[in-house]
């Protein structure tokens, strides 16, 4: 029993350590610079508009993102159909007909734009090479899930991460069709996967068990697990300088975390709100987190903000938004919606 009382306290020391050297980090609050003209924070006077409309779809939009030139989207819908636009001009570019039409997720490859995936409840992700011609059937269909696929983004040309309501995390080899890392640490359904800009080997993860993982997949395993939530974690997104990432939950409230200090810096939300989050996603600077909510709406959050006040609201969907991504350049946001439709708004 001695043994054992002194591994106890050895491991409620360290304990103690980790939160004391935590604490030191977190050397500032937003609620320090909120409404202080000393900290040159300029008051936010938008207001965007949606300034194209994106029809073609029959059934519930579920998935949308934005590729790597800013310019063209994919979006995945439950009339079983992927299709590829052209963001400027609404037109349609590609049509790919899916084997299932529960679809969940989809993704361009960032880079060329040469490659599409999607996933849902069929358990496969499904990867599709796009060219010239119509394509009609998956190029490579990845299987190893025992559950549906939640979400799907590339790693480049060669891999792609999915993430499962199966608890797990695959890395896979789309070549060989085999995946090369599981990752196992998360106790409920991995809802979402963001990877950190510019370093693919580190990504968030947002999980039906109320907390967001920071990984490295050349170790294998989650480095940091940041607690706050108090219900189901439906989407992440990381901000452009890779230091910090948001979420949104079924709890309704979005959080703001850095993972340098390894804590949460803000949290979004008020008593008016009360439905869940679907989707969330920062603007260039990070100034603005977008949220998609089940309410029809898409309130933006200025992320400096200490309190419940939103900085605008984006209204015009005439059901649940699923999905909500800013472009790269930060000029454009879409957001698809159970109406069917697509809206881009600047």
């Amino acid at each position: 029993m001695g043994d054992v009382d002194a591994l106890k306290a050895k491991v409620e020391e360290l304990k103690r350590k980790i939160e004391s050297t935590r604490a030191a980090k977190q050397n500032g609050t937003f609620s320090e610079v909120d409404g202080s003209t000393k900290s040159g924070l300029k008051v936010l006077n938008l207001n965007p508009k949606a300034r194209r409309t994106l029809k073609g779809h029959f059934g519930k939009v579920y998935a949308v993102q934005w590729s790597g030139n800013a310019l063209e989207l994919v979006s995945a819908s439950q009339d079983g159909k992927l299709i590829i636009w052209n963001g400027h001009t609404t037109n349609k570019m590609h049509s790919i007909p899916l084997r299932s039409s529960w679809v969940m997720t989809c993704a361009i490859e960032q880079k060329e734009g040469r490659f599409v995936a999607c996933g849902g409840l069929d358990n496969l992700c499904s990867v599709y090479a796009v060219t010239d011609q119509e394509a009609v059937r998956a190029s490579k269909e990845l299987a190893g899930h025992d559950g549906y696929i939640s979400c799907c983004r590339f790693m480049g040309e060669r891999n792609i991460l999915t993430s499962s309501g199966d608890s797990t995390i695959v890395k896979w080899d789309i070549e060989k069709s085999k995946p090369e890392v599981t990752l196992a640490d998360h106790s409920g359904d991995v809802m979402s996967v963001a990877l950190q800009p510019d370093n693919l080997n580190t990504f968030v993860s947002g999980s039906c068990d109320s907390t967001c993982r920071v990984w490295d997949i050349r170790i294998g395993k989650s480095v940091q697990t940041h607690y706050g939530h108090e219900s189901d974690i439906n989407s992440v997104s990381f901000v452009s300088n890779g230091h910090c990432f948001g979420s949104g939950s079924d709890d309704s409230s979005c959080r703001f975390f850095d993972i340098r200090a390894y804590g949460e810096m803000n949290t979004y939300g008020n008593d008016k709100i009360v439905c869940g989050i679907t989707s969330v996603s920062f603007s260039k600077s990070g100034r603005l987190l977008f949220a998609g909510y089940d309410d029809y709406n898409c309130y933006v959050w200025d992320t400096v903000k200490v309190g419940g006040n939103t900085a605008f609201q984006l209204t015009g969907h005439e059901n649940r938004i699923s999905c909500v991504d800013v472009n790269n350049t930060g000029q454009a946001l879409c957001t698809g919606s159970w109406d069917t439709f697509l809206k881009v708004w600047a």
